[in-house]
Protein backbone atom coordinates (compact mmCIF):
# COMPACT_ATOMS: atom_id res chain seq x y z
CA UNK A 1 0.00 0.00 0.00
CA UNK A 2 0.97 3.40 -0.59
CA UNK A 3 0.51 5.19 2.23
CA UNK A 4 3.99 6.73 3.50
CA UNK A 5 2.68 10.28 4.82
CA UNK A 6 -0.24 9.00 6.85
CA UNK A 7 -3.07 6.51 7.10
CA UNK A 8 -6.05 7.46 5.55
CA UNK A 9 -9.75 7.00 7.74
CA UNK A 10 -11.18 4.68 5.50
CA UNK A 11 -14.85 5.52 4.85
CA UNK A 12 -16.82 3.53 1.87
CA UNK A 13 -17.71 5.60 -1.49
CA UNK A 14 -19.64 4.71 -4.24
CA UNK A 15 -18.29 3.53 -7.52
CA UNK A 16 -19.53 6.40 -9.06
CA UNK A 17 -21.17 9.38 -6.71
CA UNK A 18 -24.78 8.08 -5.39
CA UNK A 19 -27.93 10.20 -6.92
CA UNK A 20 -28.95 13.07 -4.43
CA UNK A 21 -25.84 12.75 -2.31
CA UNK A 22 -24.91 16.30 -0.88
CA UNK A 23 -21.71 17.75 -1.69
CA UNK A 24 -19.25 18.46 1.26
CA UNK A 25 -20.30 21.98 2.31
CA UNK A 26 -17.02 23.01 3.73
CA UNK A 27 -15.88 22.83 -0.08
CA UNK A 28 -15.51 25.67 -1.13
CA UNK A 29 -15.11 27.29 -5.00
CA UNK A 30 -18.30 26.14 -6.44
CA UNK A 31 -19.75 27.62 -9.01
CA UNK A 32 -23.69 28.42 -7.87
CA UNK A 33 -26.47 25.47 -8.09
CA UNK A 34 -23.90 22.39 -7.59
CA UNK A 35 -25.70 21.62 -4.18
CA UNK A 36 -25.84 17.71 -5.11
CA UNK A 37 -24.54 14.94 -7.70
CA UNK A 38 -27.89 15.12 -9.23
CA UNK A 39 -27.27 19.10 -10.47
CA UNK A 40 -23.63 18.96 -10.64
CA UNK A 41 -24.38 15.89 -13.24
CA UNK A 42 -26.61 18.52 -14.95
CA UNK A 43 -24.33 21.61 -15.36
CA UNK A 44 -21.58 19.40 -16.48
CA UNK A 45 -23.64 18.12 -19.27
CA UNK A 46 -24.86 21.13 -20.12
CA UNK A 47 -20.94 22.74 -20.55
CA UNK A 48 -20.73 19.43 -22.39
CA UNK A 49 -16.74 19.39 -21.99
CA UNK A 50 -13.61 18.93 -19.73
CA UNK A 51 -10.48 19.72 -20.60
CA UNK A 52 -7.25 18.07 -19.24
CA UNK A 53 -4.08 18.54 -19.49
CA UNK A 54 -0.64 16.63 -19.65
CA UNK A 55 -2.27 12.83 -19.13
CA UNK A 56 -1.75 10.00 -22.08
CA UNK A 57 -3.98 7.78 -22.78
CA UNK A 58 -1.62 5.20 -22.41
CA UNK A 59 -0.66 6.30 -19.13
CA UNK A 60 -1.85 4.11 -15.77
CA UNK A 61 -4.79 3.55 -17.66
CA UNK A 62 -6.16 6.69 -18.06
CA UNK A 63 -7.50 5.94 -21.49
CA UNK A 64 -10.38 3.19 -19.99
CA UNK A 65 -11.05 6.20 -17.15
CA UNK A 66 -11.71 9.07 -19.52
CA UNK A 67 -13.65 6.67 -22.03
CA UNK A 68 -15.98 5.06 -18.80
CA UNK A 69 -16.35 8.82 -17.84
CA UNK A 70 -17.90 10.21 -21.10
CA UNK A 71 -20.18 6.77 -21.52
CA UNK A 72 -21.43 7.41 -17.94
CA UNK A 73 -22.00 11.50 -18.59
CA UNK A 74 -21.47 11.61 -22.47
CA UNK A 75 -18.74 14.68 -21.83
CA UNK A 76 -16.24 15.45 -24.53
CA UNK A 77 -12.55 15.06 -23.16
CA UNK A 78 -9.82 17.47 -24.77
CA UNK A 79 -6.70 16.77 -23.71
CA UNK A 80 -4.02 19.57 -24.18
CA UNK A 81 0.12 18.10 -24.84
CA UNK A 82 -0.43 14.83 -23.17
CA UNK A 83 2.58 14.55 -22.39
CA UNK A 84 3.09 17.22 -21.13
CA UNK A 85 5.48 17.62 -17.78
CA UNK A 86 3.82 19.03 -14.20
CA UNK A 87 5.69 22.39 -14.94
CA UNK A 88 4.87 22.42 -18.47
CA UNK A 89 0.80 21.99 -17.45
CA UNK A 90 1.17 25.12 -15.57
CA UNK A 91 2.86 27.01 -18.44
CA UNK A 92 0.14 25.71 -20.37
CA UNK A 93 -2.48 27.31 -18.39
CA UNK A 94 -0.62 30.49 -18.29
CA UNK A 95 -0.58 30.68 -21.56
CA UNK A 96 -4.17 29.46 -22.74
CA UNK A 97 -7.21 31.23 -24.01
CA UNK A 98 -9.79 31.56 -21.84
CA UNK A 99 -11.68 29.04 -23.38
CA UNK A 100 -9.08 26.38 -23.81
CA UNK A 101 -7.28 26.20 -20.27
CA UNK A 102 -6.65 23.18 -18.57
CA UNK A 103 -10.19 22.72 -16.16
CA UNK A 104 -8.12 20.05 -14.55
CA UNK A 105 -4.31 19.30 -13.54
CA UNK A 106 -2.49 16.42 -12.82
CA UNK A 107 0.84 16.96 -11.31
CA UNK A 108 3.22 16.17 -8.63
CA UNK A 109 2.84 17.10 -5.38
CA UNK A 110 5.86 19.54 -5.24
CA UNK A 111 4.76 21.32 -8.31
CA UNK A 112 0.97 21.96 -6.88
CA UNK A 113 2.34 23.00 -3.85
CA UNK A 114 4.14 25.66 -5.15
CA UNK A 115 1.31 26.57 -7.36
CA UNK A 116 -1.73 26.31 -4.65
CA UNK A 117 -3.24 29.65 -5.37
CA UNK A 118 -4.03 29.25 -8.71
CA UNK A 119 -6.64 26.09 -7.46
CA UNK A 120 -10.21 26.24 -6.40
CA UNK A 121 -10.92 24.10 -3.23
CA UNK A 122 -12.97 21.31 -3.61
CA UNK A 123 -12.98 18.50 -1.60
CA UNK A 124 -14.39 15.50 -3.07
CA UNK A 125 -17.22 12.82 -1.42
CA UNK A 126 -13.96 10.18 -0.80
CA UNK A 127 -11.79 12.85 1.16
CA UNK A 128 -11.43 11.08 4.37
CA UNK A 129 -9.67 7.87 2.37
CA UNK A 130 -7.30 10.50 1.31
CA UNK A 131 -4.07 10.93 3.68
CA UNK A 132 -3.38 13.75 5.23
CA UNK A 133 0.10 13.74 4.01
CA UNK A 134 -0.90 13.77 0.48
CA UNK A 135 -3.90 16.36 0.13
CA UNK A 136 -3.88 20.17 1.14
CA UNK A 137 -6.22 20.43 4.02
CA UNK A 138 -7.67 23.40 2.39
CA UNK A 139 -9.40 21.23 -0.75
CA UNK A 140 -7.02 22.99 -3.63
CA UNK A 141 -5.46 19.50 -4.50
CA UNK A 142 -4.94 15.97 -3.25
CA UNK A 143 -3.31 12.48 -4.07
CA UNK A 144 -5.10 10.18 -6.78
CA UNK A 145 -2.77 7.47 -7.34
CA UNK A 146 1.16 6.78 -7.28
CA UNK A 147 4.13 4.35 -7.35
CA UNK A 148 7.63 3.61 -6.00
CA UNK A 149 10.69 3.99 -7.92
CA UNK A 150 11.76 0.82 -9.20
CA UNK A 151 14.55 -1.17 -11.03
CA UNK A 152 13.15 -2.51 -13.95
CA UNK A 153 15.70 -5.10 -16.00
CA UNK A 154 16.10 -7.42 -18.23
CA UNK A 155 16.76 -11.28 -16.31
CA UNK A 156 18.21 -13.29 -19.65
CA UNK A 157 20.92 -10.26 -19.42
CA UNK A 158 20.94 -9.63 -15.93
CA UNK A 159 20.77 -11.19 -12.48
CA UNK A 160 17.73 -9.21 -9.96
CA UNK A 161 19.76 -6.07 -8.49
CA UNK A 162 18.17 -6.21 -5.28
CA UNK A 163 19.42 -2.91 -4.08
CA UNK A 164 21.18 0.04 -5.96
CA UNK A 165 24.61 -0.34 -5.02
CA UNK A 166 23.99 -3.98 -6.92
CA UNK A 167 24.32 -1.93 -9.82
CA UNK A 168 27.98 -1.07 -9.98
CA UNK A 169 28.46 -4.67 -10.42
CA UNK A 170 29.59 -5.75 -14.25
CA UNK A 171 26.91 -6.37 -16.57
CA UNK A 172 24.45 -3.65 -15.89
CA UNK A 173 23.85 -0.62 -18.62
CA UNK A 174 21.35 1.49 -16.36
CA UNK A 175 19.54 4.34 -17.90
CA UNK A 176 17.52 6.75 -15.92
CA UNK A 177 13.70 7.85 -17.41
CA UNK A 178 14.83 11.22 -18.53
CA UNK A 179 17.13 14.17 -17.66
CA UNK A 180 16.71 14.33 -13.70
CA UNK A 181 17.04 18.17 -14.22
CA UNK A 182 14.06 18.03 -16.14
CA UNK A 183 12.23 15.32 -15.30
CA UNK A 184 10.19 14.09 -12.09
CA UNK A 185 11.00 10.15 -12.20
CA UNK A 186 14.49 10.68 -13.17
CA UNK A 187 15.41 13.15 -10.51
CA UNK A 188 13.34 10.38 -8.07
CA UNK A 189 15.88 7.66 -9.32
CA UNK A 190 18.92 9.66 -8.47
CA UNK A 191 16.75 10.01 -4.66
CA UNK A 192 15.76 6.58 -4.15
CA UNK A 193 19.79 5.68 -4.56
CA UNK A 194 20.26 7.82 -2.41
CA UNK A 195 18.30 6.81 0.15
CA UNK A 196 19.98 5.37 3.59
CA UNK A 197 17.87 4.53 6.32
CA UNK A 198 14.82 6.42 5.12
CA UNK A 199 16.75 9.66 5.12
CA UNK A 200 17.67 11.13 1.26
CA UNK A 201 21.13 12.91 0.63
CA UNK A 202 21.36 13.94 -3.06
CA UNK A 203 24.83 13.67 -3.04
CA UNK A 204 25.29 9.89 -2.50
CA UNK A 205 22.41 9.38 -5.33
CA UNK A 206 25.15 11.53 -8.12
CA UNK A 207 27.82 9.70 -6.51
CA UNK A 208 26.61 6.41 -7.53
CA UNK A 209 25.36 7.18 -11.36
CA UNK A 210 28.71 8.93 -11.64
CA UNK A 211 30.15 5.98 -10.53
CA UNK A 212 27.86 4.53 -13.34
CA UNK A 213 29.22 6.73 -15.86
CA UNK A 214 32.55 6.80 -15.20
CA UNK A 215 32.79 2.59 -15.60
CA UNK A 216 30.72 2.60 -19.15
CA UNK A 217 27.71 1.56 -17.22
CA UNK A 218 25.49 4.36 -17.35
CA UNK A 219 23.42 4.25 -20.93
CA UNK A 220 20.75 5.83 -22.61
CA UNK A 221 17.38 3.70 -22.05
CA UNK A 222 17.26 2.14 -25.70
CA UNK A 223 20.72 0.39 -25.41
CA UNK A 224 20.00 -0.32 -21.48
CA UNK A 225 19.03 -3.57 -19.66
CA UNK A 226 18.25 -2.06 -16.63
CA UNK A 227 15.80 0.95 -16.37
CA UNK A 228 15.15 3.30 -13.34
CA UNK A 229 12.02 4.11 -13.56
CA UNK A 230 7.87 4.32 -11.54
CA UNK A 231 6.90 0.58 -11.18
CA UNK A 232 3.97 1.34 -12.80
CA UNK A 233 6.07 2.06 -15.82
CA UNK A 234 8.65 -1.05 -15.67
CA UNK A 235 5.73 -3.02 -14.36
CA UNK A 236 3.46 -2.41 -17.39
CA UNK A 237 6.83 -3.29 -19.25
CA UNK A 238 6.77 -6.56 -17.55
CA UNK A 239 3.58 -7.84 -18.29
CA UNK A 240 3.90 -7.87 -21.96
CA UNK A 241 6.21 -10.73 -21.73
CA UNK A 242 4.64 -12.24 -18.11
CA UNK A 243 3.54 -15.81 -19.35
CA UNK A 244 6.69 -16.39 -21.79
CA UNK A 245 9.26 -18.83 -20.80
CA UNK A 246 12.34 -16.40 -21.02
CA UNK A 247 10.42 -13.50 -19.77
CA UNK A 248 12.39 -10.43 -20.91
CA UNK A 249 11.38 -7.60 -18.67
CA UNK A 250 10.90 -7.77 -14.69
CA UNK A 251 10.76 -5.14 -12.03
CA UNK A 252 12.24 -4.94 -8.20
CA UNK A 253 11.33 -2.45 -5.74
CA UNK A 254 14.59 -1.82 -4.07
CA UNK A 255 14.45 -3.40 -0.83
CA UNK A 256 16.74 -0.52 0.75
CA UNK A 257 14.98 2.35 -1.13
CA UNK A 258 11.29 2.18 -1.14
CA UNK A 259 10.59 5.99 -2.33
CA UNK A 260 6.95 6.29 -2.99
CA UNK A 261 5.15 9.51 -4.79
CA UNK A 262 1.83 10.37 -5.88
CA UNK A 263 0.46 12.77 -8.45
CA UNK A 264 -2.23 14.56 -7.05
CA UNK A 265 -5.17 16.31 -8.46
CA UNK A 266 -6.55 20.08 -8.66
CA UNK A 267 -8.91 22.21 -10.39
CA UNK A 268 -8.33 25.41 -12.06
CA UNK A 269 -9.59 28.48 -10.46
CA UNK A 270 -10.10 29.59 -13.94
CA UNK A 271 -12.01 26.34 -15.37
CA UNK A 272 -13.72 27.22 -18.28
CA UNK A 273 -16.15 23.75 -17.27
CA UNK A 274 -16.08 24.30 -13.64
CA UNK A 275 -18.65 21.92 -13.48
CA UNK A 276 -17.27 18.78 -15.56
CA UNK A 277 -14.26 19.54 -13.54
CA UNK A 278 -15.87 18.67 -10.31
CA UNK A 279 -17.54 15.88 -11.66
CA UNK A 280 -14.28 14.23 -13.33
CA UNK A 281 -12.88 14.54 -9.71
CA UNK A 282 -16.16 12.52 -7.84
CA UNK A 283 -15.51 10.09 -10.89
CA UNK A 284 -11.38 9.46 -10.30
CA UNK A 285 -11.95 9.26 -6.71
CA UNK A 286 -14.58 6.63 -6.63
CA UNK A 287 -14.45 3.04 -7.04
CA UNK A 288 -14.59 2.16 -10.44
CA UNK A 289 -11.84 4.89 -11.70
CA UNK A 290 -9.47 3.71 -8.77
CA UNK A 291 -9.66 0.01 -9.95
CA UNK A 292 -9.08 0.99 -13.63
CA UNK A 293 -5.82 3.01 -12.26
CA UNK A 294 -4.76 -0.18 -10.38
CA UNK A 295 -5.05 -1.91 -13.92
CA UNK A 296 -2.66 -0.15 -15.46
CA UNK A 297 -0.17 -0.58 -12.66
CA UNK A 298 -0.79 2.39 -10.32
CA UNK A 299 -1.34 2.37 -6.93
CA UNK A 300 -4.77 4.44 -6.09
CA UNK A 301 -4.66 6.22 -3.53
CA UNK A 302 -7.96 4.83 -2.28
CA UNK A 303 -6.46 1.32 -1.98
CA UNK A 304 -6.65 1.00 1.78
CA UNK A 305 -10.54 1.89 1.94
CA UNK A 306 -11.61 -0.20 -1.35
CA UNK A 307 -9.58 -3.34 0.07
CA UNK A 308 -11.26 -2.60 3.46
CA UNK A 309 -14.88 -2.00 1.68
CA UNK A 310 -14.33 -5.42 -0.23
CA UNK A 311 -14.17 -3.18 -3.13
CA UNK A 312 -10.69 -3.83 -4.26
CA UNK A 313 -9.87 -5.55 -7.42
CA UNK A 314 -7.51 -8.21 -6.03
CA UNK A 315 -6.14 -10.01 -9.40
CA UNK A 316 -4.99 -6.25 -10.62
CA UNK A 317 -3.58 -5.68 -7.27
CA UNK A 318 -1.88 -9.09 -7.10
CA UNK A 319 -0.06 -8.37 -10.12
CA UNK A 320 1.69 -5.25 -8.31
CA UNK A 321 5.48 -5.60 -7.14
CA UNK A 322 6.30 -6.54 -3.67
CA UNK A 323 7.65 -3.25 -1.50
CA UNK A 324 10.07 -4.38 1.01
CA UNK A 325 11.04 -2.03 4.16
CA UNK A 326 8.94 1.11 4.99
CA UNK A 327 7.73 3.36 2.02
CA UNK A 328 9.58 6.88 2.17
CA UNK A 329 8.39 10.16 0.57
CA UNK A 330 10.27 13.11 0.28
CA UNK A 331 9.08 16.54 1.97
CA UNK A 332 8.92 19.55 0.08
CA UNK A 333 12.50 21.07 1.67
CA UNK A 334 13.94 17.66 0.18
CA UNK A 335 12.52 18.22 -3.20
CA UNK A 336 14.28 21.81 -3.03
CA UNK A 337 17.64 20.72 -1.42
CA UNK A 338 17.91 17.62 -3.71
CA UNK A 339 17.32 20.13 -6.89
CA UNK A 340 19.16 22.69 -5.56
CA UNK A 341 22.35 19.88 -5.41
CA UNK A 342 21.52 18.62 -8.55
CA UNK A 343 21.60 21.96 -10.13
CA UNK A 344 25.38 22.26 -9.20
CA UNK A 345 27.04 19.19 -9.60
CA UNK A 346 24.75 16.63 -12.08
CA UNK A 347 25.99 18.24 -15.44
CA UNK A 348 29.85 18.57 -14.39
CA UNK A 349 29.44 14.98 -12.12
CA UNK A 350 27.26 12.56 -14.85
CA UNK A 351 26.17 14.72 -17.62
Amino acid sequence: MLLAAAVAACSSSPAEPKREQPIDPRATGLAEGFGTMDRLVEAARREGALNLVGVPRDWVNFGAVMDRFTGHYGIRINVAEPKASSHREIEIAKAARPQDAPDVFDLGLDVAAANAERFAPYRVAAWQDVPDGVKDLGGRWYGAYGGYMSIGYDPRKVKEPRTFADLLRPGYAVALAGDPLRTAAAFHGVMAASLRNGTPEAKRGVELFARLKKSGAFSKPSKANTLVDWDYVNAAKAAQTAGDDRPAWKVVVPKDAALASYYVQAINKKAPHPAAARLWEEFLFGDEAQNLLLKGFARPVRMEALEMKGALDRQAAARMPAVPGRPVMLTIPQYDAGRTYLKSTWATAVG
